[in-house]
């Protein structure tokens, strides 16, 4: 059993269109019609996801395709490294994971921190199809679309909380932190609620 653990990656604030972590502006008709000022903040190109190859974004576009819901921060086991989709994920989490909002509290210096977070890159993703099966990067990488709830197709972040939170995808209050979970713990832990 291979116990596999990633990041997760910056989300905006609630709210607003200009995602402070990465300081992307989205280019929407929805967003370019609320924005006030022309703003220095990197674009994404209309309709990236759908237009260009996954190894064809930039990183901003790339780090943009992560819908924040955390399950790759979770403690997981694999349980036969040749069938990817053979996974248990516990509802553990890195201990740099924020467990109420499922983001990473310190996503810039994670690896400085936590040495075996692994970054999630276009090269990796053939032998990362553990991911849950609402991962903008696997199912783009499947040929699959967006979730419609995905904040890069609703523009609105708090519509994209509230339509997660329906569907049952993330992690925000249904985790706990690793600080103080033994090994032994772990396998107590599996949880059934994420889809691979």
């Amino acid at each position: 059993m291979i116990n596999l653990f990633t990041p997760s990656f910056p989300k905006p604030t609630l709210g607003e269109i200009t995602d402070k972590h990465t300081d992307v502006k989205l280019e929407s008709t929805a967003a370019n019609a609320s924005l006030q000022e022309p703003s220095s903040a990197p674009t994404l190109r209309p309709l990236f996801w759908q237009r260009f190859a996954l190894n064809e974004l930039t990183t901003v576009e790339w780090e943009a395709l992560c819908d924040g819901c955390g399950a790759c921060c979770l403690v997981k086991f694999l349980e036969d490294y040749d069938d990817q989709t053979d996974v248990e994920y516990t509802d553990v989490a890195c201990r740099l994971l924020d467990c109420e909002s499922g983001y990473c509290s310190n996503y810039a210096d994670r690896q400085q921190y936590v040495p075996d977070c692994v970054s999630l890159t276009y090269d990796k993703l053939v032998d990362m199809m553990w991911l849950p099966s609402n991962c903008a990067y696997k199912r783009l990488y499947l040929g699959q679309d967006l979730p419609e709830w995905h904040l890069l197709i609703t523009g609105d972040a708090v519509a994209t909380q509230h339509s997660m939170r329906a569907a049952g995808v993330g992690v925000a209050g249904r985790c706990i932190s690793e600080v103080g979970v033994g090994e032994e713990e772990l396998e107590e832990r599996v949880v059934t609620w994420i889809e691979v």
